[in-house]
């Protein structure tokens, strides 16, 4: 027995229907990726207008209270900057994911009143959590390292977590799956404007071209 042949209004009505099914999808993804976005979402819009006035505004991020002290160090000599660095984390408890940075600037010969003095090599060394920050300098040959310890204020603390500083790899991920669901709200917005329909998913396309040509030219 012969299938019927389909006619072109049964092939419309199909695509249609396919068409409807995957708008329908695209409705209820877009729905749950706003939810999800709109968890930490907010946090971050929150925090970035701040970091965006926060000169203007004179937003505290610090705490007035700056703690500097002098930590006596080891018997033994350090060999290299990340050996003091690494002595540091473990001394001030700070966990191994929250890598300290370290910078050398080697031994100068500075100008001091009417005399020239030799400045053996500094080692400095960075270390931040979201709630405050270590810096620490050790001249060579020293047998102590100063420290500088800066607490950040609520709004500080929430600005270090915007920018993911001093925070482990749990929070960078969580980070990077609100931007993915931003790129996918993004995306499934357009699709769900168009309806998938040529004419104006054509112009999306070429209005998306022509914005990143532009900003490539002005880059």
């Amino acid at each position: 027995m012969q299938s019927p042949i389909s006619s072109p209004s049964d092939m419309l009505w199909r695509k249609r229907s396919r068409r409807a099914r995957f708008i329908k999808w695209l409705r209820t993804t877009h729905m749950y990726l706003g939810l999800w976005g709109a968890v930490l979402g907010l946090l971050f819009g929150v925090t970035g207008i701040l970091m965006n006035h926060r000169h203007i505004l004179k937003i505290p991020v610090e705490k007035a209270v700056q703690t500097t002290v002098q930590l006596a160090l080891p018997e033994e000599d350090f060999a290299s900057p990340d050996q003091l660095a690494a002595w540091l984390q473990s001394e001030l408890k700070f966990t191994p994911m929250q890598t300290p940075l370290v910078r050398v600037h080697p031994a100068k010969t500075v100008q001091w009143g009417a005399q020239q003095v030799h400045q053996p090599e500094l080692w400095t060394v960075f270390l931040h959590s979201p709630k405050h920050g270590v810096n620490a300098e050790y001249f060579a040959g020293n047998r102590f390292v100063k420290l500088d310890q800066i607490d950040a204020t609520l709004t500080g603390t929430l600005m270090r977590l915007h920018t993911a500083t001093g925070v482990n790899a749990f929070w960078v991920l969580l980070s990077d799956t609100i931007a993915g669901s931003f790129i996918l709200l993004s995306i499934t917005g357009l699709l769900l404007w168009t309806q998938l329909r040529k004419v104006r998913t054509t112009g999306v396309l070429i209005s998306i071209g022509a914005t990143i040509t532009g900003v490539w030219f002005l880059i």
